[in-house]
């Protein structure tokens, strides 16, 4: 037996035992893939490996003939994230801290279990959210005493502007976990505004002149490391945390996303959500792409912002054209970050055997993205050909309408 095929017999092993135990072609395929060796370049990678890590990132191992030049990570995983564990639940998240390129936008992974509040409290970033499973209560009170509580679930949205005091709650039968987006790389959900850290700096006497009631009446309020997501009663429905006489706030802060009538295509869905369907959501804006097996979210780009990714569940593959000959591709699964610059034309491809659904934010009010096959199809073709010399079955299959998942 050869070096070369006793490695790929060891690697064929060890990628079974990650993929629990079942040796089969598409484990062998990939374990071939752990060395970095394409068009007679590269050579064998005979030290330390971890073989679970190439198989998730084949295109980092061995790189499409196209990848070229040097471009940052855009790609990190919430999984590497630290966790935060709570009386109420958990949280992790992922600022510009872990995945750098990301100044923009920051997310948050939470779990708050039946009954679980996320305190009272604000941000000085906007908060966009995507509920991934369960069902929870949300509160809020806008600068004109407006007041807003609604219950979400699954697919659903919410959107808290920068500096509006609210709260998350989970309710029966299992809480919910969702996926929080803030319009700052920087922030920091260990750093934001509590009421109980508000309450514990201000003076005693103070708060007694502020409520109009005795010193004596706040002497029970918990230290912050206490709350944070604590546990609490779930609570009863929706109409008896309704505040009798409030007025409520002018554009309502949840949106049901799924609710949307998608645009279909052959191979694949889209939910576009800006503020022209979700008004308060003014610095968020959102796709919900779904792409069957095989199929490809168009190459295009976006000419008004950067592009913050999660990856709810399948697989993909992203290439990232950056100009000046560079280009990169990277590998996704389900509860990964990606990322794509200002104005680079980039593609999704989904390289699973189910559906990929991933969502697409923009810390813009609108959505707006560029389609390479529009562009070329509302070009004149006579331009078009002596720009790329294609033939006329290159021209006559340009689309004028935009397809965002291809095949159309």
């Amino acid at each position: 037996m050869s070096i070369v095929t006793d490695k790929i017999s060891r690697r064929t092993m060890l990628a079974a035992t990650a993929a629990g135990g079942l040796l089969t072609t598409a484990t062998l395929a990939q374990a071939q893939k752990s060395d970095p060796i394409a068009n007679g370049r590269g050579g064998t990678n005979p030290g330390p490996m971890n073989p679970s890590r190439i198989a998730q990132n084949p295109d980092l191992m061995v790189p499409p003939s196209t990848d070229a030049g040097v471009l940052p990570n855009l790609r990190f995983s919430f999984d590497d994230a630290h966790i935060r564990l709570s009386g109420g639940g958990w949280t992790r998240q992922v600022t510009v801290r872990e995945l750098g390129v990301s100044k923009d936008i920051a997310g948050v992974i939470m779990r708050l279990n039946a009954g679980g509040v996320r305190e009272l409290h604000w941000h000085k970033a906007a908060e966009w959210a995507y509920v991934l499973y369960g069902k929870a209560r949300i509160t809020a009170v806008d600068a004109n005493g407006h007041n807003f509580v609604d219950d979400v679930g699954a697919g659903d949205l919410w959107y808290f502007p920068s500096g509006i005091p609210h709260s998350i709650q989970g309710l029966d039968p299992d809480g919910t976990e969702f996926l929080l987006v803030f319009d700052d790389g920087d922030f920091d959900e260990d750093n934001t505004f509590l009421l109980s850290d508000f309450l514990k700096h201000t003076p005693p006497e103070v708060l007694a002149k502020n409520f109009g009631v005795p010193a004596s009446s706040l002497a029970s309020i918990p230290d912050p490391s206490e709350l944070y997501m604590f546990p609490a009663r779930v609570p009863g429905p929706l109409s008896a945390d309704k505040i009798a006489g409030a007025v409520e706030v002018p554009h309502a802060f949840s949106h049901r996303m799924m609710a949307q009538a998608p645009i279909k295509m052959k191979h694949g869905t889209a939910r576009i959500t800006d503020s022209s369907v979700f008004p308060a959501s003014r610095t968020i804006a959102a796709a919900l792409v779904e792409v069957e097996p095989g199929a490809v979210r168009e190459l295009h780009w976006h000419p008004n912002t950067n592009e913050w990714q999660y990856y709810i569940q399948g697989q993909a593959r992203m290439g990232v054209f950056a100009a000046s000959g560079a280009a990169r591709t990277f590998d996704f699964q389900a509860n990964d970050v990606g990322y794509v610059p200002f104005a680079m034309g980039h593609y999704i491809e989904n390289t699973g055997n189910t559906t990929l659904r991933y969502l697409e934010v923009f810390k813009s009010d609108h959505f707006a993205d560029v389609s390479l096959n529009q562009w070329l199809a509302l070009t004149p073709p006579e331009l078009v050909r002596a720009s790329l010399r294609v033939d006329s079955q290159f021209l006559h299959a340009l689309r004028k309408e935009k397809s965002p998942v291809v095949p159309a």
